[in-house]
C-alpha cells in the first residue's frame, strides 16, 4: 500500500509491501528497507496500515545516513553538506562524463553544484528535486 505521511511538516512517500514470515518490505522516498514485523494482535494483516496520525519519529533517523565520501571513482554522487536538491539534471539510463554536472543543490543560500566522478550511466537516482538532504547522503550511482 502506498502512503503520504507528512512529519513535522515534511512529507514522506512511502510504500508498505506484503507481510512473509515476519518481514515487509518497505520504500521511504524510493530507498527500500527490510523491516521486521511483530504482530501483537491476534490477526495476521495482509499488509500494516499506517494511518499518519500514528506514525512515530521520521521513519530515516539522520544517525543511519553515512557521512562519509565515496571512494574516488566509485560512482556515487554524495550531498558534500545538508541542502535542498534544487535541480537533477540527468535521468536513469543517461550517459555521462567525469566531471558533468547531473544536479544542483541549494545550501547556506548558495547554488553548488554536483558533479559525477566518473563517466558511465546513470544506474539509481534517490532524490528528486525538492528533496532536503543530508550530508553524505547518496544522490544518484553511476556505473
Amino acid at each position: 500500500m502506498k502512503y503520504a505521511l507528512t512529519i513535522d511538516s515534511k512529507t514522506y512517500t512511502v510504500n508498505v509491501g506484503e507481510i512473509a514470515a515476519g518481514q515487509v518490505e518497505v520504500a521511504v522516498n524510493g530507498k527500500t528497507f527490510q523491516v521486521a514485523v511483530q504482530n501483537l494482535s491476534d490477526e495476521t494483516p495482509k499488509s500494516i496500515p499506517l494511518p499518519a496520525a500514528h506514525v512515530p519519529e521520521p521513519v530515516i533517523p539522520k544517525q543511519e545516513i553515512p557521512a562519509v565520501r565515496p571512494a574516488a571513482g566509485s560512482g556515487m554522487v554524495i550531498a558534500p553538506i545538508p541542502g535542498l536538491i534544487s535541480e537533477i539534471r540527468v535521468k536513469v539510463g543517461d550517459s555521462v562524463t567525469a566531471g558533468q554536472c547531473v544536479a544542483t543543490m541549494e545550501a547556506m543560500k548558495m547554488e553548488n553544484n554536483l558533479n559525477s566522478s566518473v563517466a558511465g550511466i546513470v544506474q539509481e537516482i534517490s532524490v528528486q528535486k525538492g528533496s532536503e538532504v543530508n550530508t553524505g547522503q547518496m544522490i544518484m550511482r553511476i556505473g
